[in-house]
């Protein structure tokens, strides 16, 4: 009898811990088009990084049931296409804004520089940015989702992600098999943390979605893209935010980490903006934003 007692009150808190994981969601049922043989291909994963990605797919960050507001984020993690930053670009994210009420889904795309790494850049992280976001608005109802409210937040090479398919048309194909890939794939706002310098547009388009942009002066890589994409939209007159902090170098991911006051607090401009932006109001509530 003591031993059961003993072994019910371990596996009691291991229950607890297990239904707190959040939903795990493969982009594609039986594996990526054409890379189906590689589905079951374990993921490596230590410390701060996971790599060897062959099955993408989105991790789910739930808000608590009293502050969902039906906006949601595809959250890309950067890595320099070699790994993803998972725990302080997904992760971290993913808690920071699911708490503001927004439904996070952070991404595990495939990796064109890992080791031996079959994939291309511009077409298999594409093809895995896209589908994301297809697949999130397919899944609108399961989540009470406004479908106009979906956002796509990139780190460093996450957001070449995002660039590639932030700043393309995004129509889904009408007689495609699978219906998540009719869906449109374009996100309705972007948020582009120190982007990497691969698939900045010379130019965008008036209608481009909202922009929110902040990186590091002292950045010797990611803080001209911001640069640019900001001189873009300023032509286009298309809507646009940015940040240059001072200092903070490269990858200070939420901020959280820094010593420097404005890097530390920089989640709460991001906020700030959302909410500026009425993105935390249903679409039929939301007043117009005056841009000039």
């Amino acid at each position: 009898m003591l031993k059961k007692l003993l072994f019910l009150a371990c596996l009691i808190p291991a229950m607890a811990f297990a239904q707190t994981q959040p939903t795990v969601i493969p982009l594609w049922k039986n594996g990526a088009p054409g890379f189906e043989k590689l589905k079951d291909v374990p993921e490596q994963a230590k410390d701060y990084w996971v790599k060897n990605i062959n099955n993408p797919s989105l991790t789910v960050f739930l808000p608590p049931k009293d502050k969902a507001n039906g906006s949601a984020i595809v959250v890309c993690p950067g890595g320099g296409h070699r790994l993803l930053v998972f725990n302080a670009e997904g992760v971290e994210p993913g808690q920071f804004l699911s708490n503001l009420g927004v439904t996070v889904f952070v991404l595990k795309y495939r990796l064109a520089r890992d080791t031996n790494s079959p994939y291309k850049i511009e077409v298999h992280a594409k093809q895995d940015g896209y589908r994301a976001m297809r697949l999130v608005r397919s899944l609108a109802s399961q989540y009470g989702l406004d479908t106009n409210r979906i956002g796509m937040m990139g780190f460093s090479a996450g957001g070449e992600v995002v660039d590639m398919v932030g700043f393309g048309d995004g129509k889904g194909d009408p007689h495609a098999a699978d219906p998540v890939d009719r869906l449109n794939g374009r996100p309705d706002f972007l948020v582009q943390i120190y982007p990497g310098p691969l698939y900045v547009p010379e130019t965008v388009s008036a209608d481009a979605p909202p922009i929110f942009l902040l990186a590091a002066n002292d950045d010797p890589c990611c803080s001209l893209p911001t640069i640019k994409l900001l001189e873009a939209y300023r032509a286009a007159k298309a809507p646009a935010e940015l940040h240059i902090l001072q200092s903070g170098g490269h990858g200070f991911n939420m901020g959280n980490r820094s010593k420097l006051k404005t890097v530390n607090t920089w989640p709460q401009r991001l906020a700030d903006w959302l909410s500026d932006n009425n993105y935390f109001k249903p679409s039929t509530e939301r007043p117009k934003v005056m841009h000039n």
